[in-house]
């Protein structure tokens, strides 16, 4: 497990610029942290690092944005207003869980994971990247973030 120290939003930006640039198809990034911890900034990095030019924003409402143009695709889960697994699947989300053929970042990961909090994750045919961000101060974030399988 990793950890990284960011001070500003701009180090959290370019935390994830540099995800992007090492992403490889098939990547699947699983975000949880507080509402306004910086999981969206984090991203619009990983979208930068791709070569995304398109504006990058939180698909709280649309729960789905993707973005094309880049080195690879991106897709952009937001699972804050779904409560339970099977409202996820019912929105025909899960899909994106498996084999993506880009990247595929999920704000509010824990939700597909219920009580298990993503400590028990299940086997992903997707590399798995786990994500907690915590907010320790107005501008300092602790990133944690761990690699499982594929």
């Amino acid at each position: 497990m990793a950890t990284f120290i960011s001070r500003s939003p701009e180090e959290t930006l370019a935390l994830g610029e540099r995800w992007g640039r090492e992403a490889q198809a098939g990547w699947l990034i699983g975000l949880s942290g507080d509402l306004g911890a910086g999981k969206t900034v984090l991203v619009k990095g990983i979208a930068q690092g791709l070569g995304i030019t398109a504006r990058v924003h939180s698909p709280t409402f649309a729960l789905v944005n993707e973005y094309r143009g880049g080195r690879l695709p991106m897709v952009h889960l937001d699972l804050y207003r779904m409560e339970t697994r099977a409202e996820i699947v019912g929105a025909g989300l899960e899909e994106y869980f498996d084999k993506p053929s880009g990247v595929v970042a999920v704000e509010w990961m824990e939700r597909w994971f219920g009580e298990q909090n993503g400590l028990a994750v299940r086997s992903f045919s997707a590399r798995y990247r786990k994500v907690l961000i915590e907010t320790l101060a107005e501008s300092e974030r602790r990133v944690t973030y761990e690699d499982i399988g594929a």
